[in-house]
């Protein structure tokens, strides 16, 4: 019998050998080949992620958190390669729920029955 972590490994590997996710791994490189591109992606991103850690925490965003995240969308919008990693990632993503709805199909149909 497999152990469930050797079978996590095998599924780790399968994944980067998926197409999705080889062109996500290229839209990064491209972005990241643009430095003013990359800037921006990370500063998006930090802002992201600190919106989450305040939803997390559950404080209300200010009017200035949703200035600066439509300032901060406005921008990636007119980033081509910012576009385009996006898009890869919604692709990968498909992939990843995906793969979450089946390995949590045991939890579903316990609490279903």
């Amino acid at each position: 019998m497999s152990n469930i972590y050797d079978t996590a490994n095998q599924v780790e590997r399968e994944i980067r050998d998926l197409e999705e996710f080889k062109a996500l791994e290229q839209a990064y490189d491209e972005v990241k080949a643009d430095e003013e591109s990359y800037k921006l992606f990370k500063e998006f991103q930090t802002f992201q992620q600190g919106l989450q850690e305040k939803q997390m925490r559950g404080e209300e965003f200010s009017e200035e958190d949703a200035e600066k995240a439509q300032a901060l969308a406005t921008e990636v919008q007119k980033a081509e390669v910012i576009n385009q990693l996006m898009q890869k990632e919604q692709a990968f993503s498909l992939i990843v729920n995906d793969l979450n709805r089946i390995i949590m199909t045991p939890i579903r149909d316990l609490y279903n029955d």
